[in-house]
């Protein structure tokens, strides 16, 4: 079983739905630290192909549409606009990004930060938001050594 835990901020509404979760399966499973928190109706974890299945019905009736070269979104791209947003938005707020991409890595798992920056080479926009930063830091660098 894999044992890492994530410390996940959540909306009310998602923490009021889990909590409702929680105490209608509290009535069919018995409660046990290590268990599974999702989990069937005969109380064993719930399996990728469930939870892919879930992720369908959910994408249909939400109408989500792919905008890339997939016939149709899949979970993790929901992860990946996830750090694409945050990461630009860092970058239009002046943030240290280094700090900010540790964090986030931490936040969504990764153990190397590395896996994270990945994702600013999969998105055109965020590259180039990084070539303008490192452009006016490259000239403010040369402007101070000649200073």
């Amino acid at each position: 079983m894999n044992n890492r835990r994530w410390h996940v901020p959540l909306h009310a509404t998602a923490t009021e739905a889990l909590q409702k979760y929680t105490a209608f399966r509290r009535l069919y499973v018995p409660v046990q630290p290590e268990a599974f928190f999702f989990v069937s109706a005969s109380g064993a974890g719930s399996v990728n192909r469930t939870v892919h299945s879930a992720f369908e019905r959910l994408r249909a009736e939400l109408g989500w549409v792919a905008r890339g070269t997939h016939a149709a979104p899949r979970i993790h791209d929901r992860r990946h606009t996830f750090i694409c947003r945050r990461v630009q938005q860092w970058h239009q707020q002046g943030a240290t990004i280094d700090n900010a991409m540790a964090a986030l890595s931490t936040y969504v798992g990764h153990a190397k930060v590395s896996d994270t920056y990945w994702y600013l080479t999969a998105v055109p926009d965020l590259m180039a938001i990084a070539g303008r930063n490192f452009e006016m830091f490259a000239l403010k660098s040369k402007e101070d050594s000649r200073g």
